[in-house]
């Protein structure tokens, strides 16, 4: 399954929507993601599975790169 991760990258720092970033990561769940992730010292705003229509969207933005985690 791939999911899109929406973070900011200074966890002291109020989220600022401007300032949201995200990546893509292929894993089998969303606790995955978050073990895969908590090394990383980011603020996670938001775990989103994409399927369908919407993977295949974002496949074709500039900006898809996958991870494995």
């Amino acid at each position: 399954m791939i999911y899109k991760v929406y973070y900011q990258e200074n966890p002291d720092e109020v989220p600022i929507r401007e300032n949201t970033k995200s990546l893509y990561l292929e894993a089998n769940s969303e606790r995955e993601v978050r073990e895969y992730l908590k090394d990383r010292h980011i603020l996670i705003e938001y775990i989103q599975l994409l399927e369908g229509n919407y993977l295949e969207y974002e496949k074709n933005s500039p900006n898809f790169r996958l991870e494995n985690a």
